[in-house]
């Protein structure tokens, strides 16, 4: 179902793009460094609450992604439309409520995620989160027009978009923050507007009617039950399992509040820097929806079989390549983003330490139930993600650093436990086959 020259189409354009979707976060810490740790802290903090949202919106898109793969696989284009106009319209009805109660909350969220901050970082924060909420509406289109222009192998198209909303973030960012003195909100703003770009550009996409899958009659809601439940059976479990993920890595940022600006620094930067390395892995699961999808969706579990093992085995080769350069340039990347010498050094040692785990569990514990996902099985994936989460994530987290005083390293050894926990389930539930029993459509 898939050449060579397929995958690549696919794989090359989605590694571009998953780094130009992390450039943007990047570019706001870089470029807010200019200004002080405070500021860099904030963006830290308030970001960790917009990735809990953002994952939800990528976990309805996932799910809608999946629907509609399947029924490409099946050849069926017209239910494929359906669904994704269903995903839309209850991806933006979702994101919009969530916009409101976000800014109507917004110094609550705060305070109950981070306990007390100083006075400069939590104004900081109260801006960056305003700001932040007005784009959600806006980032669930993005992300659900992106979804389902993978789904009919068109990567370019998202990846092209993504390109254009890096330069008008970057743009922003350098006339708000340096020539308009805006400080925090400057990077806010530009996010924003890029994001709005982002959504409109998706939705002009979706209407070209030649694609296979496109919007019919986009202004009428023509609410479909039935394909919404569908939806909902992945993204609701894809949601569920992303926000407890989300909910977890906030309670582990409470404990990163409690060190000094320049630990919280140390930790923003080496997300930063350690998500690049990730890269690979995490283009090649989302293409891992479309490909694996379409194969199961048209019965064919032996190709489903054949190119999820292909695929993982690229992610292998990579991700070695990628975190080793890490490894050895660490110190250069922490470097960029001038920290003081105490948060270059901590940033160092947990990136270092980040290389050498990725390289040899984050495949396994993220791109494989990739695999599950795609042919149904996100019930499952589900249960294990959220329970090695609380269990080892979380739990060890606290322990290592309130019991064995590890500090912030105790909460990256706490994820690497959680890694080697999910590389083992998740790989004996690919063994099993059982994966392949699910049914979508």
């Amino acid at each position: 179902m898939f050449s060579h020259r397929d995958l690549l189409m696919l794989i090359i354009p989605l590694v571009i793009e998953q780094f130009l979707a992390i450039f943007i976060g990047m570019a706001d810490t870089l470029m807010v460094s200019s200004i002080s740790e405070s500021a860099v802290s904030a963006v830290s903090l308030v970001d960790s609450i917009n990735v809990l949202l953002v994952q939800l919106f990528s976990a309805m898109a996932t799910g809608g992604a999946v629907v509609a793969a399947q029924y490409l696989g099946r050849r069926d284009n017209a239910s494929a439309c359906t669904a994704a106009k269903q995903l839309l319209y209850v991806s933006f009805f979702i994101s919009l409520a969530i916009s409101v109660l976000s800014i109507a909350l917004c110094e609550q969220i705060l305070i109950l995620c981070f306990g007390q901050l100083s006075q400069t970082t939590l104004a900081y924060c109260r801006t960056y989160f305003y700001l932040s909420a007005l784009s959600y509406p806006a980032l669930a289109l993005y992300n659900g027009g992106a979804a389902l222009l993978r789904v009919m192998r068109n990567s370019r198209s998202s990846m092209f978009t993504s390109m254009i909303m890096n330069a008008v973030n970057i743009a922003g960012n350098a006339l708000l923050i340096y020539v308009f003195h805006m400080e925090v909100a400057g990077a806010a703003i530009a996010s924003l507007v890029s994001r709005v770009l982002g959504a409109i550009i998706m939705i002009r996409l979706l209407l070209q009617p030649t694609a296979p899958i496109h919007l019919i009659r986009p202004r009428k809601p023509e609410l479909n039950w039935s394909m919404i439940k569908r939806i909902f059976s992945q993204g609701i479990p894809n949601g569920l399992e992303n926000s407890m993920f989300q909910i977890g890595k906030l309670m582990v940022a409470s404990l990163v509040a409690m060190f000094s600006e320049s630990i919280i620094a140390a930790n923003a930067v080496s997300s930063n820097i350690a998500s690049l390395a990730n890269l690979p892995g995490a283009a090649i699961g989302l293409a891992m929806i479309t490909v694996v999808g379409q194969c199961v969706g048209a019965g064919d579990t032996k190709q489903a079989k054949y190119y999820s093992i292909r695929l993982l085995g690229i992610t292998y080769i990579t991700m070695v390549l990628t975190n080793g350069l890490l490894y050895l340039f660490a110190p250069n990347l922490a470097s960029i983003f001038g920290l003081s010498p105490e948060g270059h050094d901590a940033a160092v040692t947990v990136l270092r330490n980040f290389a050498l785990l990725a390289a040899l569990f984050w495949p396994a514990s993220f791109t494989v139930p990739n695999i599950l996902r795609a042919a149904g099985d996100s019930k499952f994936t589900m249960t294990v993600s959220v329970l090695s989460m609380w269990i080892f994530r979380i739990g060890a987290s606290y322990l290592f650093v309130n019991y064995f005083k590890i500090g912030l390293m105790g909460i990256w050894y706490a994820m690497f436990i959680d890694w080697i926990a999910r590389s083992i389930v998740f790989g004996l539930r690919y063994k099993s086959g059982k994966w392949l029993t699910k049914k979508i459509v």
